[in-house]
């Protein structure tokens, strides 16, 4: 009897000063109930990389140190070429992200179903995370991102007390967040920018996600939620944007308008205009 070859799932994560969260990070990893193939540890030049070497030693576990300062996108790349051969699925997951057990294996049974060819990407649901306290906070963190019809990008969800009433159903997405970003390698292959980059590394960081998602949908894949799959998420940023460094908004708002041009919508871009004209 032949056994048929399982595809294959690769793990992206991209450091930078990480090592309060990425030891729980690669525990949940390790716990899946898929095995995965590899795991790509790409750091952006953390103050004391020394909490990464214990990961060297490990045989599924390769670590690349970028230059510093070199940002999500160009992270993640880096990753990308790290991929093994013929790698089937690619997980974009932060070091601050907890998935549950059975999260790749869910992601890929619904992507390999022969119905669900035509999805190139999928999340699901990622609650908050308190790595002070130790536990969950009790919020959503994103159920898929979504735009207004003026066009306001947003985490559903997000902040809102967790009901486990809400968002039962799978549904199409408007886009997915980077945090917690299973795709098929097929689809981000239709989906590549000039030299070889996956991630628009213009973006430096904020909205790129935005900006995968939509290139994803301009080569025909859809994006999904499927309430089945289960994270947790720290968050890292200000919820309060005005307490942001300036240097950050403003590159949050650039990413935005430029997300909004490809678009071609004018009320948002003319949302995105006025936001970015009055941070600057």
């Amino acid at each position: 009897m032949i056994k048929r070859k399982l595809p294959t799932c690769a793990i992206i994560i991209v450091t930078f000063n990480s090592q309060k969260h990425l030891a729980k990070n690669l525990e949940c990893i390790h716990l899946q109930a898929y095995p995965v193939t590899k795991i790509i540890i790409v750091d952006t030049g953390s103050d004391d990389p020394s909490y990464l070497v214990p990961y060297q030693q490990q045989s599924n576990i390769e670590v690349v140190f970028a230059e510093k300062f070199s940002g999500f996108c160009k992270g993640n790349n880096i990753g990308i070429t790290k991929l093994p051969e013929n790698c089937d699925y690619v997980f974009f997951l932060n070091p601050d992200a907890f998935i549950s057990p059975s999260f790749v294996r869910f992601a890929i049974a619904f992507l390999q179903s022969q119905g669900n060819q035509q999805y190139g990407a999928v999340s699901g649901t990622v609650l908050g995370y308190n790595m002070e306290a130790g536990q969950p906070n009790g919020a959503y963190d994103t159920t898929g991102v979504f735009r207004k019809w003026y066009g306001r990008w947003y985490d559903r969800g997000q902040g809102e007390a967790y009901n486990p009433g809400l968002f039962l159903v799978q549904e199409d997405l408007d886009a997915i967040c980077g945090a917690v970003f299973f795709c098929r390698k097929k689809a981000l292959d239709s989906a590549i920018l000039r030299d070889n980059e996956v991630f628009d590394s213009s973006f430096y960081m904020y909205k790129e996600d935005i900006d995968l998602s939509l290139r994803l949908r301009r080569k025909g894949w859809k994006l999904a939620f499927l309430p089945q799959l289960t994270a947790h998420h720290c968050r890292g940023w200000q919820r309060n944007r005005s307490q942001m460094p300036r240097k950050m908004r403003l590159c949050s708002a650039k990413n935005e308008l430029k997300v909004q041009l490809q678009l071609k919508a004018p009320i948002p871009i003319a949302y995105s205009l006025c936001k970015y004209a009055a941070v600057k």
